[in-house]
């Protein structure tokens, strides 16, 4: 069961402290009986995986603006989905809002599930994103833990044992401390502790409503928590990227990546595998069709998940009428590459090829 004290000391400080989010329900809103939408909160969340809320509240609000209701999203065309989402990144995350919001929609009468392992059985929603939807929108009893939970917990009850081997305990601590009452509040609140105060760097100890109970801060350790196992090195493949151009109107060609596997279903310039051991001095091969293609100063560098990537970028200029392109391909002229559905890294391709 939670520290009465501990939880009320929190809540108290969140009651004055809570961040202003666009998905967010104010706690004094809570208190008079307005819950969020479950809608918004699983978009929220959905999309702050992996990702900053500095980088989420447009792309929230843009998503909103255009699908107000999981019904609307269900019934969207799958390419303005990815386009909208497009510079977001994991993209699987895409595809799978688009998936959940049709289950959702048919299967569920558009009403989210409130129970943890019901919300697990719909796409894109694992055992966090369950526990945060059901009790941010519900207000049920979960043991919500993100990165900054983790390090909160980690720092008040000391603990020294390294992620991820930490995290079976401190998931276990977080629903010990999770009060019955205002569950969700809690849950955003230890979030925003970790968010505001509790940083990685330098945390604001003496503003701290935890202080006085925190373990790390009474021995002075709080910076150095939570451990962490040492990061293996990632490693770095290769590859070719061709921006071919329409000379009279600036057109650049593109194509859909496949469905499934990393950047699926989005849009790119054509290229080739990327590896580690792919060889630039047979990138020609590659190309998409024959052309003047000229080596572009410079190579694209972007980092995904799992591997560094780096391009070099070949452009050509051409007569369209003089080619037929690729079936897979076609024209997107300058004022529509805004919202076609590239990627970070076909965007930084594109720039490149402009040079």
């Amino acid at each position: 069961m939670s520290d009465v004290n501990t939880t009320g000391e929190l809540l108290a400080w969140y009651d004055r402290h809570a961040r202003h989010l666009p998905w967010r329900t104010p706690p004094q809103d809570r208190k008079n009986g307005m819950m969020p939408d479950p809608y918004a909160v699983w978009l929220s969340e959905i999309m702050l995986q992996q990702t900053t809320v500095a980088a989420v509240k447009d792309y929230f609000l843009k998503f909103i603006a255009k699908w107000p209701t999981v019904e609307d999203l269900a019934a969207a065309d799958d390419e303005d989905v990815m386009k909208a989402w497009a510079g977001l990144g994991y993209y699987s995350r895409a595809r799978n809002l688009k998936k959940c919001a049709v289950q959702v929609a048919s299967e569920h009468g558009g009403r989210f599930p409130q129970d943890e392992a019901e919300l697990q059985k719909l796409p894109g929603i694992g055992p966090y994103t369950a526990a945060a939807i059901s009790t941010i929108a519900f207000d049920t009893h979960a043991a919500v833990v993100d990165g900054n939970v983790e390090r909160v917990l980690s720092r008040l009850y000391l603990i020294e044992t390294p992620l991820p081997d930490a995290k079976p305990q401190i998931k276990a601590l977080m629903g010990e401390l999770t009060p019955e009452q205002r569950s969700g509040d809690f849950a955003q609140a230890v979030m925003d502790l970790g968010a505001t105060i509790c940083t990685p760097k330098r945390p604001a100890c003496v503003l701290c409503p935890w202080q006085q109970t925190c373990k790390a801060c009474a021995e002075n350790i709080a910076e150095t928590l939570p451990r962490k196992a040492p990061k293996k090195q990632k490693p770095t493949r290769r590859g070719a990227a061709f921006v071919l151009v329409d000379q009279s109107s600036g057109a650049i060609m593109l194509r859909k990546r496949p469905p499934k596997g990393l950047l699926g279903g989005m849009s790119e310039v054509p290229g080739s595998e990327w590896s580690e051991g792919y060889d630039p001095s047979s990138a020609l091969t590659d190309a998409p069709i024959k052309a003047d293609w000229k080596k572009q100063v410079g190579e694209v560098k972007h980092t995904f998940t799992h591997f560094h990537l780096l391009l070099n970028i070949y452009r050509a200029e051409i007569d369209p009428a003089a080619v037929s392109l690729p079936d897979d391909c076609w024209w997107s002229k300058p004022d529509e590459l805004g919202s076609e559905a590239l990627p970070t890294v076909m965007r930084k391709a594109v720039e490149a090829g402009k040079r």
